[in-house]
């Protein structure tokens, strides 16, 4: 199998937003991830392996450091991007404010697949779920979590009007382990994930019903300012599974 000059350049510009952007598509590399590619609802338009291709083709195609064995081109879900904010009735969800690093986003979705949540929505200035470096951090959470993009804004707006509960981490909020949560099976719940440095944006805390504090230990005693975005992330998430088992 050989590849053309015009193919080579168009996988390499699937490593650039504007261009998977613009064909809808995106390329996971490696066994494992393009095995669960291959498994997933998500449609996958082409496989190349290195032993078809030869070393060097693969090496000029690649987004990472080094050549994988395999790459695959798949099409994005068609239901990436929601104008309507909708939300279902019921379930846990997670919501992502202004999140921007790759590596973050990738954990979180990992942590969403491992809890079990119904879904992640992101705010439109979250980083591109298919960049490359966000879907090698998935390990293949990418392709069993629904993800969307929407105005957080109307979606809390949503998830509040249907009888929800919006929470949202911060350091004037009630203690995590004390407070009452719900686990969205009566209504939907909402966990708002604020950006690595500024936190939850202003016009979605005004929406926030149920603010929170992961305390540190000793509780008198803090020591780092705050928690990575992907780490409160898991805190926060798995203290909400816990009170189901």
């Amino acid at each position: 199998m050989t590849l053309s000059h015009a193919e080579i350049k168009r996988l390499k510009s699937l490593s650039v937003k504007k261009y998977r952007d613009a064909s809808g598509l995106f390329t996971v590399e490696g066994a494992k991830l393009v095995e669960e590619a291959l498994r997933s609802r998500f449609t996958v338009e082409q496989v190349v392996r290195r032993d078809e291709i030869g070393e060097e083709a693969m090496a000029r195609i690649t987004a990472l450091s080094s050549p994988s064995p395999v790459l695959a081109v798949v099409r994005q879900p068609a239901d990436l991007v929601l104008d309507d904010a909708r939300i279902p009735s019921r379930g846990l969800f997670l919501a992502l404010d202004a999140i921007r690093d790759p590596g973050n986003l990738g954990t979180i979705l990992r942590i969403a697949d491992w809890f079990g949540i119904d879904a992640v929505y992101a705010s439109p200035d979250t980083v591109d779920v298919f960049n490359p470096k966000v879907v090698q951090a998935t390990m293949g959470a990418i392709f069993r979590v629904r993800f969307h993009y929407t105005d957080l804004v109307a979606l809390s707006r949503a998830a509040v009007a249907q009888g929800g509960a919006v929470y949202g981490t911060f350091l004037d909020g009630k203690d995590l382990y004390q407070k009452a949560l719900s686990d969205g099976t009566q209504a939907p719940s909402l966990i708002v994930i604020g950006n690595e440095s500024r936190g939850i944006s202003p016009a979605v805390a005004a929406l926030v019903t149920e603010r929170l504090f992961i305390p540190p230990y000793p509780v008198d005693e803090p020591g780092s300012e705050s928690l990575n975005a992907a780490v409160a992330t898991a805190v926060t998430v798995a203290e909400f599974r816990r009170r189901t088992r």
